[in-house]
């Protein structure tokens, strides 16, 4: 282990000073332009604190990698926002860093802050490569093309897990505590209550995006205490029910939080959302199909709600345009194209991240390490029991 420690102390200062210096190279070269004025101190409030604080705690969830999934994730972000803000104002750069955060999830525990660093910046890039695709070639807006964050994290980090050799059997380490649990609930509230700013920050007519998002937060609430205790042996709230399913439906209502014109839609949307993250919990698991690990189970908490939305989307579409069949026809393959774009661009580059952090010049962590706080930060005093 010394050696390890040896490694990392050689390494991940130097990567993390090297990516500092990169960027405020390209800034001393750049300049505040008038964009700058149009920036809401509370909307980009709102964002920073559902991103650091809530994405933050909502992975601490494992018992012995507490510090690692708070730090390490302070970490990217900061790093992300650099990299993402030479491209686009600091509200938008913080949204799209929750892309990274959601592929953070995936590989959690199993990869060390060097890959972490590079992943973030590589993801990065490719997250606003598939939003320009959208942008130029497909001609959607700022918002819509956002709205896909989710997806593409999702699908982004699993296809990086891929790479990755999964926990030994049986491992202590791969679980929660009850402390653990509770700050990564208490993640999932601050998640809760900045959703409905992720999806209405960047329009321009925010009421109906907001009322939307909190009527499908609130049923598929709901819907979670439901099912936990309609599918549990003993008829007993689970945990991990409630830490995935009552984010489902501000996921899922995001795509069409701006058009949906009855609360009911959206609260039908917020309730299947909720249904299809816990059922998919138990029978839609990719590790025993494709032996793909997802620590945080971003599949069903992020991935599926984002399939469900998109496709809600589309068939809200066809409802409203149905009289218009050219213009029907138009709106519905963009929307379908924008999609298959995202997931594409995820898959690949994804695939390909995953496939270079593993070599060897990245010191990748041995499967032994996986989930331990112990292997990168120093702990004076050992609690009993850690």
């Amino acid at each position: 282990m010394p050696s390890h420690y040896h490694n990392f102390r050689n390494s991940v200062p130097w990567l993390i000073l090297f990516l500092e210096a990169v960027f405020i190279v390209f800034f001393y070269f750049s300049d505040y332009d008038e964009d700058i004025s149009n920036i809401l101190y509370p909307d980009f409030q709102d964002v920073n604190h559902m991103v650091i604080f809530g994405f933050g705690f909502f992975l601490t969830f494992l018992k012995r990698y507490g510090f690692s999934s708070t730090g390490f994730n302070l970490l990217i972000i900061v790093l992300g926002v650099q990299c993402s803000v030479l491209i686009e104002e600091i509200t938008k750069a913080t949204l799209s860093l929750t892309a990274v955060v959601i592929s953070t999830g995936a590989v959690l525990g199993k990869t060390n802050p060097v890959q972490l660093s590079l992943m973030t910046v590589v993801e990065m890039v490719a997250f606003h490569m598939s939003r320009w695709m959208h942008n130029t070639f497909l001609k959607i807006s700022d918002n819509a093309s956002m709205m896909h964050a989710h997806l593409f994290g999702a699908y982004f980090g699993l296809a990086a897990s891929s790479h990755f050799s999964e926990p030994l059997p049986g491992s202590e380490k791969n679980a929660s505590t009850p402390k653990s649990d509770l700050l990564s609930m208490l993640g999932t509230v601050f998640l809760w209550v900045f959703w409905p700013s992720f999806n209405s920050v960047l329009l321009r007519d925010k009421s109906k995006a907001i009322y939307n998002t909190y009527f499908a937060l609130a049923v598929s609430t709901v819907t979670a205490f439901m099912l936990s205790a309609l599918t549990t042996k003993d008829g007993k709230f689970k945990m991990t029910h409630i830490h995935s399913a009552v984010l489902a439906g501000g996921v899922a209502v995001g795509y069409a939080a701006r058009s949906i014109k009855y609360p009911w839609i959206a609260m039908i949307l917020g309730l299947l959302a909720s249904v299809i993250t816990i059922l998919g919990s138990y029978c839609l698991c990719l590790n025993p199909v494709l032996k793909i690990h997802d620590t945080s189970g971003v599949h069903f908490t992020f991935g599926l709600p984002s399939m469900l939305g998109a496709l809600a989307q589309v068939v809200l579409l066809v409802i409203e345009n149905w009289t218009d069949i050219p213009r029907l026809r138009d709106l519905v393959a963009i929307h379908i194209w924008a999609f298959f774009l995202t997931m594409d661009v995820a898959l690949i580059t994804g695939f390909i991240t995953g496939f270079i952090l593993n070599f060897k010049l990245f010191k990748t962590i041995p499967v032994s390490k996986y989930f331990e706080d112990q292997f990168y930060w120093e702990f004076p005093h050992l609690a009993v029991g850690f």
